[in-house]
């Protein structure tokens, strides 16, 4: 069976995201981590909803979830049998073995897979990055702009971006406005903005640090993925217009 460019980028993610994920929760946990004062259990909560992301997807490609099918739930036992086996290897290198870390495993994935009920490859991809760019944001209580500027800021211009681009992709496949015209600009701009705000809103209320360097930069990623996306539709048309045109 001959794979699609999609599935072919997609096991590969998975495989290199459990690789990541494995060497993470297997070495000392950083000084850096004990600083921000970060969520232990909302790392688990997201790192198992991206996996469940993955593994459903790279098995599943363009389908959504059916808890009638056997393939969600091989999906969910090969996630829950590998948080057991992450948990119970994690006793072996200094860190504890934590049934509530696991808990939130099985949380996570299994959340991911209700999303997953409802919505195809591209919502679902666009829908988990959204709430991994939230729980990332808000993850921290302290000010991670002081412990690792460089970090927070390549964090807001590529997180930012990257939503962008997920989102002028999902419009391309099911809102198909015209790229060069101006309500585009107004629909593409407006839900990554949107996740802007409610992100920065949020932190208020969780009485974290917002920072207006963050929001700039946040903003100039959106603008920037718009913009060329834009004014590459723009050149299109023109450049098609002239075709189509007797000289």
């Amino acid at each position: 069976m001959t794979l699609t460019l999609r599935k072919k980028l997609t096991l590969f993610l998975l495989l290199f995201y459990w690789v990541v994920i494995f060497i993470l929760a297997h070495i000392p946990i950083p000084k850096l981590v004990y600083k921000a004062q970060v969520s232990d259990k909302t790392i688990h909560f997201l790192a198992y909803l991206i996996l469940a992301f993955l593994l459903w997807f790279a098995t599943n490609p363009g389908m959504k979830v059916n808890w009638r099918k056997a393939s969600v739930w091989w999906v969910f036992l090969i996630t829950a049998v590998y948080a057991v086996l992450d948990e119970l290897l994690q006793g072996y290198v200094g860190r504890n073995c934590d049934a509530v870390d696991f808990a939130a495993d099985l949380v996570g994935a299994f959340a991911g897979l209700i999303l997953f009920s409802f919505f195809t490859f591209w919502p679902a991809f666009l829908i988990v990055t959204g709430v991994a760019i939230f729980l990332l944001t808000n993850l921290a209580k302290a000010n991670l702009a002081e412990l690792v500027p460089v970090t927070n800021f390549v964090f807001h211009l590529f997180a930012y971006a990257f939503f962008s681009v997920l989102w002028i992709q999902i419009m391309s496949q099911y809102i198909h406005l015209q790229s060069h015209r101006l309500k585009w600009v107004i629909v593409s701009s407006g839900v990554p903005i949107g996740l802007l705000l409610i992100v920065k809103l949020s932190s208020i209320l969780l009485d974290r640090n917002v920072g207006l360097p963050d929001i700039v930069i946040s903003v100039a990623a959106i603008a920037t993925v718009v913009a060329v996306t834009f004014l590459t539709g723009l050149f299109r048309q023109r450049f098609s217009d002239d075709l189509t045109t007797p000289s």
